[in-house]
């Protein structure tokens, strides 16, 4: 089985080096990423229920595909303002939209995480991965695959602004996600209090590959 560099966006925790493919996969590209996770609640020692959110930049990205953009964002989770048309009113409005929250349950020790992530690319194209993680302690294991779009909710919509707003992958169709990830926190002593962690650092080597 031939090892790429094929880690993808982030899940719980920061991605650390190389991912494995399933056995003939081909490398499309990959990234230097540098982010944040925040949790809700804190992870402890204990296995509890959570959801979280994550963003970071995407530099130094390679890829097989002639002109793909060497950087772009990565985010999950998170609010997107979008500007859309009043079906009412005819009128533009700017609308808050929240992504799908990704959950998981564990804690420092060990979780499973599921979500979806929205890589937008410097060129303006955008690529959506649904995911999961496994982990133990600061290793985490992340598997995921393109898919058609991402549809977030309003948060703070006027009557006829629409309800929701679907984001399409335009670039990576069909490529599959697999990492190897590292769990960061700025103070590992926090895992062992009762509120926990909220926070941690992203930072390592991003990419795509295709079966």
């Amino acid at each position: 089985m031939r090892k790429i560099a094929i880690a993808w966006l982030g899940g719980v925790v920061a991605v650390l080096a190389i991912a494995v493919p399933s056995a003939g996969a081909q490398s499309v590209g990959g990234c230097q990423l540098d982010g944040t996770a925040q949790f809700s609640p804190g992870l402890n020692s204990s296995s509890q229920p959570f959801n979280y959110s994550f963003g970071g930049a995407l530099e130094g990205c390679q890829s097989s595909q002639s002109g793909a953009p060497a950087s772009g964002t990565v985010s999950a989770g998170q609010t997107i303002v979008e500007q859309v048309t009043n079906s009412i009113t005819g009128v533009t409005h700017t609308v808050t939209y929240q992504q799908p929250i990704p959950t998981g349950t564990g804690g420092c020790g060990s979780s499973t995480t599921q979500g979806e992530a929205l890589s937008t690319w410097a060129d303006g194209t955008t690529t959506v991965v649904s995911y999961s993680t496994t982990g133990a302690l600061a290793a985490v294991h992340l598997s995921g695959t393109v898919v058609p779009s991402m549809t977030l909710s309003a948060v703070n919509a006027e009557p006829g602004d629409p309800a929701t707003f679907t984001i399409a992958t335009t670039r990576y169709a069909g490529e599959s996600a697999v990492g190897l990830l590292a769990f960061e926190p700025p103070d590992p002593t926090a895992c062992t209090t009762p509120a926990g962690t909220a926070t941690a650092g992203i930072s390592g080597v991003l990419g795509l590959g295709s079966p």
